[in-house]
């Protein structure tokens, strides 16, 4: 009998513990713009959330559309006053969902406005899947006509932004308008909990379908006032592949702007970036060129051949900035640095896989890494570079499915000894005094047969 009632009890507080979306909760009004001017996804919704309830409301849910839920590479999500809202993955009824903490609980009858930012990589589909070169990119976006919620909708309109104003079809739920590269859909009203109903919207889009489908990032610390870092670049053209083949003499007659295929594209390296260097497995590319701009360094990069749908490339970029902009001395006498986990590659990028190691000075003890977002760690390494004994501990860490949103510093604190400064001086100096003295011994002696005494005994 007592088992019976504690397995009961047990029940009702997983029961009363287990996450549920709230039934108090109305999108009361709902603006959502779909940015589709590029290879990404971008979905941004301005909501109106009330509280139609009598209980007070400290959060609330986002779901992704079901369709998309495998391609969503960033969740973020503002209040009225553009501060940031903590937001966590949860799983409730089964459901893959994002739980949002509201800056101040929501009372009964009382509104709030938030801004929801969706990015999607790898969400359109080259149709036709293959194409000549002299052809348009047509590309096609299945979505929701819908905004997909856990909660009731009580107005909603939706603002289509295209690359072209050349627009193949796209699905007609009446109120619906075109203008130009803009297709409005709205105002729907009263939209049930996950209502769904599907969008397609088939367009001209030629921007650059580049992934880079493996970024290896190599950044070493040096307490000499140097920070080196070394980007090894796997890149994809992700759209429509080339049907047939290429020929230079037409590529060269076209002028069109509006091309599918990918001449050159710009990184963006910090403004104090010096040493910078590009070369790939043919060695260094010097139709690269690097323009200085107020707060960045603008790295035109141009691959040796031009990029069509399915054509790869690979490249290693370099470059070194001084340490005092990233590494600081804590009053505790710690170390802190505060570098980017991922850099600009080039506008509007897609990331499929990121490895960062970050190589850290030789002696360091006790480093305690803060992510900016979750990450994989991988298990650390020791790499030995020149002259050292020690070894200098590596961090690894792992990332799939990034944008530029991404790019965000990461935190790693350690406590090093200033004398180990001195290590790599002290070893020269040992190995050169090392050198002089076998030099001086060597000198010194005598390896011939026959010794002095008889030599001169032969001359008398």
């Amino acid at each position: 009998m007592w088992k019976s009632v504690v397995v009961t009890l047990l029940l009702a507080a997983t029961t009363l513990g287990a996450e549920t979306f709230s039934k108090n909760l109305i999108n009361k009004n709902v603006e959502r713009i779909i940015d589709l001017s590029t290879q990404l996804v971008k979905v941004t919704t301005t909501i109106t959330l009330e509280n139609a309830g009598k209980d007070v409301e400290t959060n609330f849910h986002l779901i992704p559309e079901p369709e998309h839920l495998g391609s969503l590479s960033h969740v973020s999500v503002k209040d009225a006053l553009k501060q940031d809202l903590k937001v966590h993955q949860v799983k409730v009824d089964g459901k893959t969902a994002y739980r949002v903490n509201l800056r101040s609980n929501l009372a009964a009858g009382r509104t709030a406005n938030v801004v929801v930012e969706y990015v999607y990589t790898h969400a359109l589909e080259s149709y036709p899947s293959s194409i000549t070169q002299k052809d348009k990119q047509l590309v096609r976006y299945f979505g929701d006509h819908y905004w997909y919620s856990p909660y009731k909708t009580s107005k909603q309109t939706t603002a289509v932004t295209l690359a072209s104003k050349n627009i193949e079809s796209y699905s007609k739920l009446k109120p619906v308008s075109q203008t130009e590269s803009t297709i409005k859909y709205g105002p729907y009203s009263d939209i049930d909990a996950f209502g769904i109903d599907q969008m397609i919207i088939h367009y001209e889009n030629n921007s650059p379908f580049l992934t880079v489908t493996r970024l290896e990032r190599l950044i070493e610390i040096s307490h000499w006032g140097n920070i080196a870092v070394q980007e090894d670049i796997e890149i994809l053209h992700t759209g429509a592949k080339l049907k047939g083949s290429f020929s230079r003499y037409d590529y060269q007659r076209d002028t069109s702007t509006t091309h599918h295929s990918i001449k050159s594209y710009k990184t963006v390296l910090p403004a104090a970036a010096h040493s910078i260097y590009y070369r790939d497995s043919n060695g260094n590319i010097s139709t690269s060129q690097v323009r200085t701009r107020k707060d960045w360094i603008e790295l035109e990069l141009r691959p040796r051949f031009p990029l069509f749908g399915g054509w790869r490339s690979s490249y290693t970029l370099g470059y070194s900035v001084p340490s005092y902009q990233y590494l600081y001395k804590l009053p505790n006498g710690n170390y802190k640095l505060n570098m980017r986990l991922l850099d600009h590659v080039f506008d509007d990028m897609q990331v499929d896989e990121l490895e960062t190691s970050i190589v850290l000075p030789v002696g360091v003890q006790n480093v305690q890494v803060s992510y900016p977002f979750e990450v994989t760690k991988l298990d650390n390494e020791v790499a030995h570079k020149f002259l050292d004994t020690i070894g200098r501990q590596v961090i690894k860490l792992k990332k799939t499915d990034l944008v530029e949103q991404h790019i965000q510093d990461m935190e790693i604190v350690y406590e090093w000894s200033p004398h180990l400064l001195f290590h790599e001086p002290i070893l020269i100096s040992i190995a050169l005094y090392a050198m002089f003295l076998i030099c001086i011994i060597y000198v010194r002696l005598d390896f011939s047969i026959h010794s002095k005494k008889e030599e001169h005994s032969k001359k008398d």
